[in-house]
């Protein structure tokens, strides 16, 4: 792979373009009646986190010429549909999760009933705010994103990688295939909207979709990848979240079926494959093909 032109400093990306997305997530949602609702919704959506979903969203539109305040919406919506699927995940009929981020999950604070609430409310609303906050891209695009979204989370992405997910716990005989259908679905799903929905803001052509869009699957499997070695690797309060979880509720993870090492290499291997598809965009593909790396490399 050729060596880049210029230099990319990942650290200060990350920093600056997370300041962004901080700032426009707490202009996003303003507690107003009924307040518990709003200050749930907002207790999730303000907990923190990489933000990693919105900053790829926002370097996918930049790739391709987009203008960041156009994307910013639906890097918003991103996180915010990110969040719903964490406060959900964590509820007693799901993964049954105290804490998230190094705080109590949200139906620890707000009861399950208010978490269910939240969760839908932020959902129902990222749609809304791509629909009306977005400025200056033509209607097209936009019902292109909205739509993009829409398939990513439903059965067909990540409420169906959620049911298998279900479905096969306490199971020994999960295949690696079943267990890749359930992350690219659970995981790389809504990883991918984020990249695609970024570049069809930006006005992305077929090529540029189906190069992102392989890029964005590799690197979502690759983040599940490493997401599982951590769960056995990582403390609790390296992760912010419960450590061991999987183990626990007697998961087949990548770990489990190929060994931690294998696993690391699969991961590897999968972001090597992602910046592939990135080369012919040259230096605008650098955040990309940063973050990539940033994946397997990160600690929590």
């Amino acid at each position: 792979m050729p060596s880049p032109t210029v230099a990319f400093n990942l650290d200060k990306y990350l920093r600056d373009l997370k300041q962004e997305v901080e700032a426009a997530l707490d202009a996003s949602i303003a507690v107003t009646y009924p307040e518990k609702i709003y200050e749930s919704m907002r207790y999730s959506l303000m907990a923190g986190g990489k933000r990693l979903r919105p900053i790829l969203c926002l370097a996918a539109s930049e790739l391709l010429g987009g203008d960041r305040a156009s994307a910013m919406p639906t890097a918003c919506a991103m996180e915010m549909v990110h969040t719903m699927s964490l406060i959900h995940d964590d509820l007693p009929s799901m993964d049954n999760d105290d804490f998230r981020r190094g705080k109590p999950t949200n139906h620890k604070v707000y009861g399950d009933d208010i978490a269910i609430l939240a969760g839908d409310a932020l959902l129902a609303y990222a749609f809304e705010y791509i629909a009306a906050q977005t400025k200056g891209v033509p209607a097209e695009r936009i019902l292109k994103a909205i739509a993009h979204l829409g398939h990513a989370v439903a059965a067909t992405g990540l409420v169906g990688g959620q049911v298998v997910d279900l479905e096969c716990e306490g199971k020994q005989d999960v295949t690696a295939d079943t267990l890749t259908f359930i992350h690219i679905h659970k995981t790389a799903a809504l990883l991918e909207s984020c990249v695609i929905c970024g570049a069809l803001l930006a006005g992305a052509n077929d090529t540029d979709i189906q190069r992102l869009s392989t890029y964005a699957n590799n690197i979502g499997l690759a983040f599940q990848i490493i997401d599982d070695i951590l769960d056995i690797t990582a403390t609790s309060e390296e992760l912010g979240k419960t450590a061991g979880k999987d183990l626990a509720a007697q998961k087949v993870t990548y770990p489990s079926l190929w060994g931690i090492e294998a696993s690391q290499q699969k991961a590897q291997d999968l972001v090597e494959q992602a910046k592939a598809q990135l080369v012919s965009y040259g230096d605008a593909a650098l955040p990309l093909m940063a973050l990539a790396d940033y994946i397997t490399a990160r600690k929590n």
